[in-house]
């Protein structure tokens, strides 16, 4: 080394002689810990391509309820009048829309309630059994999921056909008519129903349940928990945020359920007696020319799936559940 060259001098260790060390800096945290805008920038092309898809077809489904919109109008032979709650005055003081809006609702209560139970009860069978059974109920339940729903209904009024279908054969009930009583029919259609929607939650419920830990399960086991009590003290609260998915996508689907009860009771049965929401809208709209009727039937369904998904959120809140 020169004579001109310095020595090489450690920094001073804290507690003795020398300038404390220089504290870091830290950036500061944003707002309530908030991530900023940079997941809406993510988020964005989904948020405008649903915007495009949804908010532009209900805004002219809420315009044309507040209208005068019939054949009339349709053709261009008289200009739409603005008739503000009047379509909604004359919907709310027909007898027949709370009598459908009534069956409607107990009709998608039983869908979603029967197809929970189900889902949920196939999706723990699936854990207790081999991989060559398993696969073969998987297989099986996918296939009812892909059916189309007017295929499935197509099947399933040829089954329970009063003359030529298997299943009055099997059960010995003769030329009993399914579709002529209004209980019986809303019963054929609540099956079709079950059979192609309980895939989906048997599907999702099974993920959640891989996805628990085995040392939890088997820690309830050890503890002496029949397998009821590990599904409803243990496995059915870790898989509530599944169950609010699977509940709420029911409730969507089984409440504007259109298809299986127009095709399966031939557009809503006898005089009517099997009408849901959809249907009596798609009669109101299209049979009866009265698309501002129909429109409003579509409105106020909307806003009844609406407040009640917005309910069960809250509940879901209530209880502590990150969703």
């Amino acid at each position: 080394m020169t004579a001109n060259s310095t020595a090489y001098k450690a920094p001073p260790v804290p507690g003795t002689d020398g300038p404390p060390p220089r504290p870091l800096r830290r950036r500061p945290a944003s707002p309530a810990g908030r991530p900023g805008w940079t997941p809406w920038l993510y988020l964005l092309p989904a948020l405008v391509l649903t915007g495009g898809l949804l908010v532009y077809p209900i805004y002219q489904l809420g315009l044309i309820s507040f209208l005068e919109y019939t054949q009339a109008q349709v053709s261009g032979g008289e200009p739409a009048t603005f008739q503000g709650f009047g379509n909604y005055a004359a919907l709310f003081g027909d007898r027949q829309f709370w009598q459908v809006l009534l069956a409607t609702v107990v009709f998608a209560a039983a869908c979603v309630l029967a197809t929970l139970l189900t889902g949920c009860a196939l999706a723990v069978l699936l854990t207790r059994v081999r991989a060559v059974p398993r696969l073969a109920l998987m297989m099986a339940a996918l296939g009812a999921w892909a059916t189309p729903a007017i295929t499935g209904s197509t099947v399933w009024v040829f089954l329970f056909d009063a003359d030529f279908g298997p299943v009055n054969r099997v059960l010995g009930l003769g030329d009993f008519s399914w579709t002529y009583g209004r209980y019986s029919a809303f019963a054929l259609v609540l099956l079709e129903v079950l059979w192609c929607s309980f895939p989906f939650v048997m599907v999702t419920v099974y993920a959640g349940i891989r996805a628990i830990p085995a040392e939890v399960l088997e820690a309830a086991a050890l503890d002496g928990a029949s397998q009821w009590r590990i599904w409803r003290s243990v496995t059915a609260p870790m898989l509530r945020p599944i169950l609010v998915v699977v509940t709420i996508q029911s409730v969507i689907w089984d409440f504007k359920v259109f298809t299986q009860i127009y095709v399966m009771t031939g557009g809503g049965g006898i005089a009517g007696q099997n009408l849901v929401l959809n249907v009596y809208a798609y009669q109101k709209a299209f049979a009866s020319s009265q698309y501002s009727l129909g429109s409003a039937i579509g409105v106020v369904m909307l806003l009844i799936l609406l407040a009640v998904t917005l309910v069960y959120l809250r509940l879901m809140r209530r209880q502590g559940e990150e969703l």
